[in-house]
């Protein structure tokens, strides 16, 4: 009786799992939506520890949590996304920037645009790159 007691518990742990992280698209919006309502906490959460940056030649990783959270802190634009195109691990993001809540944007109205690598649903990757021209929009 206690074997079946026993079986019975961990296959409703495995069950319970959930099975699959978060798709690397989901990963990069709730960063943006996180980033845009100021909660540089909950964008932290998206990032793996020794996460790297990458911004021009500078190359920066964060070690800690801590070091997440103060880099978010830093960015001075919000970005609504304007177009993702994810594969895998990897997503491409263009951004329309705008001021934040606790700083004035240095390009609001201009584009922004990063490359995201996501594995086991944590950013391990951030990379700023050209800002690539978003697709047209009809009216």
């Amino acid at each position: 009786m206690r074997v079946v007691i026993l079986a019975a518990v961990v296959l409703t742990a495995i069950a319970g799992c959930g099975g699959s992280p978060p798709s690397t698209e989901s990963v990069v919006r709730a960063w943006s939506q996180a980033l845009n309502m100021d909660d540089n906490e909950r964008a932290a959460d998206l990032f793996a520890r020794n996460a790297e940056i990458v911004q021009g030649d500078t190359v920066t990783t964060l070690r800690t949590h801590r070091d997440a959270v103060r880099w978010n802190s830093s960015l001075p634009c919000s970005g609504r996304i304007v177009s993702i195109t994810a594969k895998g691990q990897n997503a491409t993001a263009t951004f329309l920037l705008g001021d934040r809540q606790h700083s004035r944007c240095d390009g609001p109205g201009q584009h922004a645009t990063a490359i995201f690598r996501v594995v086991k649903g944590k950013i391990v990757l951030w990379h700023q790159t050209e800002a690539a021209t978003p697709p047209a929009t009809t009216a």
